[in-house]
């Protein structure tokens, strides 16, 4: 297990990357959310922590679309025909699902692009593991 250390000058945020479920973007912001449904907002935009999952040794951690990193860990469903992501799993209270159109009904504000979703799908099909078809 790894842990990712935040410093700014006032704050020091130290996590375990396993309990990291997403980032998501918040204009010059990002919000750190984590699988218990604890979130923190950090000042940083999301492509500091591209860059710094990228230096992980073991980065479980994909972007998807210009709002949204998520744990690879916690994805349970791609739907390309609903345009829908869904991250579940570990000891999460429930799953949180991303839709590719907003709706006033639903509390996510992220939405996920079709071509994004594909290519989540495509780099998760072509991955070496365990996986069967």
């Amino acid at each position: 297990m790894e842990w990712l250390r935040i410093s700014t000058s006032t704050e020091l945020v130290r996590v375990a990357t396993d309990e990291i479920l997403y980032v998501r973007a918040d204009g010059n912001y990002s919000d750190l959310v984590l699988i218990s449904g604890r979130s923190r907002k950090m000042t940083f935009q999301i492509h500091f922590f591209d860059d710094i999952f990228q230096q992980l040794q073991n980065n479980m951690f994909v972007r998807v679309g210009r709002s949204l990193i998520v744990n690879k860990r916690y994805i349970y469903v791609i739907n390309l025909t609903e345009q829908l992501l869904i991250l579940y799993g570990g000891n999460m209270p429930q799953p949180v699902e991303f839709y590719g159109q907003p709706s006033p009904h639903r509390q996510r504000d992220i939405t996920i692009s079709r071509d994004a979703l594909k290519q989540l799908k495509e780099s998760l099909e072509n991955e070496r593991g365990g996986d069967y078809e």
